[in-house]
């Protein structure tokens, strides 16, 4: 199994992104290119997933855009890691529960190794922490989108993206928790993370 594996330095805005993940998608289906794990930052910007509602933007200035990944609104810029594939599921028995459990616990077997407990919730998708007063935030969001059993976007996880920003909307639809970032639950050296998701995504999809 061989893997494209790109990591960008400069933040890249969210529509070239996205265009050239679907260009991806249409080359793998062909047999053209390999499946890919791209790992970048996005410059500032909100987006809507599939399922979100206009009641859930509060500041109707923002810089938003309509996405065809599932879920609800979010915010993407500098300081959030943004983990996108585009994973060949024909070859992996078609099977995206597997995959999206994948994806939750490649973030919570990484989140770990930096001494951060963190967990899935069925009923709200993502990754969550609980802080020592009981309060759940999120500190990661999943999106994918599914194209001839071809899946693609991934997840996003904030590191040490500026917070305030989600006071503009009700982030992924949810008000009764809150968002946060690594460096709010534990000031540490994160340097290594994008190397230990990309090793643990790939154990976890390994046929």
């Amino acid at each position: 199994m061989t893997i494209e594996i790109k990591k960008s330095v400069k933040p890249i805005k969210y529509k070239l992104a996205i265009d050239k993940l679907e260009k991806r998608l249409e080359q793998i289906r062909v047999n053209k290119k390999k499946e890919l794990i791209w790992i970048l930052e996005h410059e500032e910007i909100f987006t809507g997933g599939t399922s979100f509602n206009e009641n859930e933007i509060l500041d109707k200035s923002i810089n938003f855009i309509k996405t065809n990944r599932g879920g609800k609104v979010t915010y993407h810029g500098p300081g959030q890691l943004v983990f996108y594939f585009v994973i060949d599921l024909n070859k992996r028995g078609k099977n995206i529960k597997k995959l999206i459990s994948g994806i939750e616990n490649t973030i919570i077997k990484t989140l770990k190794k930096y001494k951060i407990k963190t967990f899935a919730d069925r009923k709200n998708i993502g990754i969550w922490h609980k802080s020592k007063s009981g309060q759940t935030n999120k500190i990661a969001a999943i999106g994918i989108k599914i194209r001839k059993w071809i899946a693609y976007h991934g997840f996003a996880i904030n590191i040490s993206n500026d917070l305030n920003v989600y006071k503009k909307i009700i982030p992924c639809g949810i008000k009764d928790r809150g968002v946060i970032n690594l460096n709010k639950i534990k000031k540490q050296n994160y340097k290594s993370i994008k190397k230990n998701l990309i090793k643990n995504f790939l154990l976890t999809i390994k046929n």
